[in-house]
């Protein structure tokens, strides 16, 4: 009899736990952060930032995006619902849609309206446009709608595709520097935001200059302050420190904030506020807050990955983050919060800095490729057949085509043939080709995965490594090499054991881990590739 009843009590112990799931998921996105930037970096972290996730958490150190184009939009609502533009449709951050014929942004929602202070289309936003469901958004049907899920972020996009369609709340920046929502989310903004705002805590962030945060000896881990790498901060006449932020904000306005490391403090302080104002956490149905700090991608694009002002960035986020870990142990419980940090993509390096060390690589000029691109037609068709090009993607005006008697496969053929003789091209492929797809072609399965053909274009041109769209200045990203696909990935917390991984991870493969380890459904359009080694206790 006491064996039977100790396998009864240990059978319910183990079905006990398998349902138990923990009071709060936390989900960190940091916009443009290379993996590189972890090992680079190390040396000044604290012991208590990304050292401590680190150390005590489960690192995979060999994570990538698996489409084309690496972009913000995208990334964002990959980490969430577990799959791809071809089936989230989140193909860009703005995108020409050849459904409708014009140009789209991946939150844009004219039916809904600001809540807040700020320019009214800033706050026209909503989920709209995704096409699968989140993991959040699992969440919230998994406890009948108790479990709050709350996106924070400076960017709308950062913030609305991660929280998902059934969210309580998601919250961004407008260029007033007020945290504003829109009328999907409710009917007014919750109190606690509007005296968040009413104080204005952007204006103690910028009444100082952003200095070194360090002593200088840090920085030789990048290139020189002052170096022909870096665009110019707002007006500044040299990319150096100190930076007068005071001015900036006197000319500018608040919105300068996004451009600075405090853009990422202030996402912190509002998040801490939303978990005590919420009550996130602090109950048995499991909340979800989704925050992303992307002041990193402002910053990066402006002055390049080897700047002072990025490492500067990063070692101020690493402070940040571990007084935003403090907060939460002191707040939920330190066993109590499962947290995993990822990024939306990573970045290239400088095309000048690459080529100024003898790798033979160039800028590509999108504009001045448009115009080549429309020449070329005048002179083989008598006529402009261009649509559009952007985002890598060719749209012909089939339309005009037809009434001119034309063949579109002729069309794309000689497109082809005029993209491949230019340097900087490696490949292009027409609609067909990515839609039929082929193992053989490594680079083909990412732009497969990126790839609506309700919404993408005729052509999709793939440039060689190292060329990037960008004018030459900091840097940019996109594309499906190791450099733009490359970005962390931690899991601390809630039933996390400590450990690290080498082989080769997808991005699409968290939000399937997430949901198999809170008990919940899987977002509906993943594939359910899961992290096995967080998996567990």
């Amino acid at each position: 009899m006491k064996r039977i009843f100790l396998l009864f009590a240990s059978l319910a112990i183990f079905n006990g736990s398998a349902q138990q799931r923990p009071k709060l998921v936390v989900g960190i996105v940091v916009d443009q952060m290379k993996m590189e930037y972890l090992y680079r970096f190390s040396d000044d972290f604290s012991a208590n930032g990304f050292k401590r996730l680190m150390n005590d958490g489960y690192v995979f150190h060999n994570t990538h995006y698996n489409y084309m184009p690496t972009y913000t939009g995208p990334g964002h609502a990959s980490i969430y619902t577990g799959t791809t533009p071809a089936i989230h449709g989140i193909v860009g951050n703005t995108w020409f849609d050849k459904s409708i014929g014009k140009s789209r942004y991946c939150t844009d929602d004219a039916s809904v309206t600001i809540l807040g202070t700020g320019d009214s289309d800033e706050g026209k936003m909503s989920p709209l446009n995704l096409e699968s469901t989140t993991v959040t958004d699992e969440l919230r049907m998994a406890t009948n709608f108790k479990g709050k899920v709350i996106g924070i972020s400076v960017k709308d996009r950062g913030a609305i595709l991660p929280a998902g369609h059934f969210a309580n709340w998601a919250f961004w920046m407008s260029d007033s520097g007020n945290f504003i929502s829109s009328t999907f989310y409710g009917k007014q903004l919750p109190d606690w935001v509007s005296e968040f705002n009413a104080k204005k805590t952007y204006e103690t962030y910028l009444s100082n200059e952003w200095t070194l945060f360090k002593p200088e000896s840090v920085y030789s881990k990048s290139l020189a302050d002052d170096n022909p790498y870096e665009g110019l901060l707002y007006g500044s006449k040299k990319p150096v420190f100190p930076y007068n932020l005071k001015a900036m904000y006197a000319e500018k306005g608040a919105k300068v904030i996004k451009s600075t490391p405090f853009g990422n403090n202030i996402v912190a302080d509002f998040a801490k506020e939303a978990i005590a104002k919420e009550n996130l956490g602090l109950d048995n149905d499991t909340d979800f807050l989704a925050v992303s700090f992307s002041s990193t991608d402002y910053i990066g694009h402006l002055t390049g990955p080897r700047s002072r002002e990025v490492q500067d960035t990063y070692l101020r986020l690493d402070e940040t983050i571990a007084d935003f870990l403090a907060y939460l142990d002191k707040k939920v419980g330190k066993d109590n919060y499962l947290l995993f940090l990822t990024a939306d993509h990573a970045a290239a390096e400088n095309v000048n800095f690459l080529k100024d060390n003898k790798y033979a690589v160039e800028a590509v000029d999108y504009k001045k490729l448009s115009t080549q691109l429309r020449e070329f037609s005048q002179a083989t068709f008598g006529t402009d057949l261009v649509l559009n090009y952007s985002n890598f993607n060719l749209f012909f005006d089939q339309k005009q085509i037809q009434e001119k008697g034309l063949s579109l496969d002729k069309v794309k053929v000689a497109f082809k043939d005029f993209l491949m003789k230019m340097p900087q091209v490696k490949r292009v492929y027409t609609e067909e080709e990515i839609l039929a797809g082929t193992t053989a072609d490594y680079f083909l399965n990412y732009i497969t995965k990126g790839y609506d053909p309700k919404q993408n274009g005729d052509l999709v041109i793939l440039d060689k490594p190292g060329y990037i769209e960008h004018e030459g200045k900091g840097t940019s990203h996109g594309t499906p090499y190791s450099y733009d696909t490359h970005v962390p990935l931690l899991f601390y917390g809630w039933n996390i054991k400590k450990g690290e991984s080498f082989d080769k991870k997808v991005i699409t493969q968290i939000a399937p881990t997430i949901a198999q380890k809170i008990k919940i459904d899987f977002p509906n359009g993943t594939e359910a590739n899961l992290l096995t080694e967080v998996l567990g206790n």
